[in-house]
């Protein structure tokens, strides 16, 4: 095929790459060392390069011939690295194990670099042009924050928002939400934009030793969406998971009896919308948008009924659920919630406050707190993507993969919200990644571009590839075959050539 001549610039992709190290096997397939790749597009032609992210956590574990730095879900024992890494540490005390700098998740700009991430408090700076490791950052040296999602925000003066946990005081567990200046002022050109980090607000858990696990968050124009749920992580077994000898992912538990509460932050005002909104106990990984209409936050987001996803990606059950066909026990769906901020307060109880036109409600309790049932937009899509220009605002578009019946995708969608309708592409042994939407240079609508996905093949005799479609009408473009093995990867993103340093600066 042909690829449009504007599309220049570089695709990056990260994910979990290597899953056995001598004799020693991850348990489950998040917690495998990061691999990088990336796609260079230059005068229409593709070139692939992909490269381990040497972390510390690769170097002790490649040094040692075995897993010695635990992950998420596998506990290393015992640790050389333990100066470094993963202590056993008790409540009484309450410093917190040192995390692993395996960033395998995602991929963050900030100002002119870019950083691999995780979820826990450390991002690795990378060279997206030779996707060598350069410096290791520390969230926690800057703001208290153990764990943070590497599902950053930016806003329109290129600041990056982030939501963390602070579990560092003793019983005072938070929601941190922080913010990474583009640049630093131009006399403190040696500093890093990380030493002019702020705290925007912070949001008290609503269990001090129980705080909800969380991937993501919403941004609209005016506010940040969060939500806790009731997905929970238990800081006490936390603190004794290294000396029980269990993973730290059997600390999270799932309270299907609990609500889900909805937090609503003011970025002009930095504070905490007082009222109560709550919905139906939920688990959810993926926001899609938020954006404001009328008095009202409208937020979409994939949401399951129980926990089970995670549990479908222990080693031992991908390659099983894959052979038997596995139906996924609960299937994501895309709910669309409407939240009215200004009301009336004096409308009676049972009233539903939402006066958008939309199946979702907003109904007023006798304590004056609101609960919320959502719009069902569509069924059996994850990894969610879309316009980012649309960030914050009304929009249309929902680029995903379709999960069919295991936790592997098999097509790629554009589903719009507006009218449900729903384009696909899928081919046979086609596992394709996330979808990612690059817009053309003189986009005059919002599907105006190319989506880019990187396709494995179920079948190890058929070359991998990259595919472009043009996003508007789902078409083929074009694709380029890489004849390497290549993985399932999680997260990244384009970025465009002139947001690329070149290697003299």
């Amino acid at each position: 095929g042909q690829l449009p001549t504007w599309l220049q610039g570089i695709l990056l992709r990260n994910g979990p790459g290597m899953h056995t190290i001598g004799d020693t096997k991850y348990n489950h397939w998040f917690d495998g060392l990061a691999l990088l790749h990336s796609f260079t597009f230059k005068n229409g032609e593709v070139y692939y390069r992909s490269k381990y992210l040497r972390s510390d956590t690769y170097h002790c574990n490649v040094e040692a011939n075995r897993i010695v730095v635990s992950e998420f879900g596998t506990m290393a024992y015992p640790d050389p690295c333990k100066n470094i890494f993963a202590k056993a540490f008790t409540y009484l005390s309450h410093t917190i194990p040192e995390f692993t700098d395996n960033c395998l998740i995602n991929i963050m700009k900030t100002g002119d670099d870019f950083y691999a991430t995780s979820e826990t408090n450390f991002i690795r700076k990378i060279n997206p042009q030779t996707l060598e490791t350069l410096e290791k950052v520390d969230y926690s040296k800057y703001v208290a924050v153990n764990l943070a999602t590497s599902h950053p925000h930016y806003d329109s003066a290129g600041n990056i928002l982030n939501m963390g946990t602070s579990i560092v005081d003793k019983g005072k567990t938070k929601y941190i939400l922080f913010k990474i200046p583009p640049s630093v002022p131009e006399k403190e050109k040696k500093k890093s934009c990380f030493k002019h980090m702020e705290v925007v607000s912070s949001i008290p858990s609503r269990s001090l030793l129980h705080p909800s696990y969380y991937h993501s968050f919403g941004m609209s124009e005016n506010y940040v969406v969060f939500i806790e749920q009731p997905f929970r992580l238990d800081i006490l077994k936390l603190a004794t998971a290294y000396i029980r000898g269990v993973n730290w992912a059997s600390c999270l538990s799932y309270h299907k009896e609990d609500k889900t509460w909805f937090h609503f932050v003011d970025k002009k005002t930095k504070k905490e919308v007082p009222t109560k909104f709550y919905a139906d106990a939920m688990v959810l990984f993926h926001h899609i948008n938020a954006y404001e209409e009328d008095g009202h936050i409208v937020f979409d987001v994939i949401a399951y009924t129980d926990n089970s996803l995670y549990d479908m990606f222990y080693l031992k059950n991908l390659s099983k659920n894959l052979e038997e066909n596995k139906q996924l026990p609960s299937i994501p769906t895309c709910k669309r919630f409407v939240v009215p901020l200004q009301y009336d307060k004096d409308a009676e109880v049972g009233s539903n406050l939402v006066t958008l036109p939309t199946p979702a409600t907003a109904v007023k309790e006798k304590d004056g707190s609101i609960y919320c049932q959502p719009e069902i937009l569509c069924e059996g899509i994850e990894l969610p993507r879309i316009n980012y220009d649309y960030n914050g605002k009304k929009y249309k578009y929902v680029f995903a993969t379709k999960v069919q019946w295991s936790p592997v995708p098999a097509k790629i969608v554009k589903f719009d919200t507006q009218t449900k309708e729903m384009f696909q592409w899928g081919e046979d042994h086609c596992w394709p990644s996330e979808p990612i939407f690059v817009p053309s240079p003189d986009a005059r609508e919002e599907d105006d571009g190319v989506i880019l996905t990187c396709v494995v093949m179920s079948d190890p005799k058929e070359a991998p590839f990259l595919l472009v479609l043009d996003a508007k009408t789902f078409k083929e473009l074009g694709r380029a075959k890489v004849n390497v093995g290549m993985h399932l990867d999680l997260h990244g993103m384009f970025i465009p050539e002139k947001d690329l340093k070149t290697e003299t600066e």
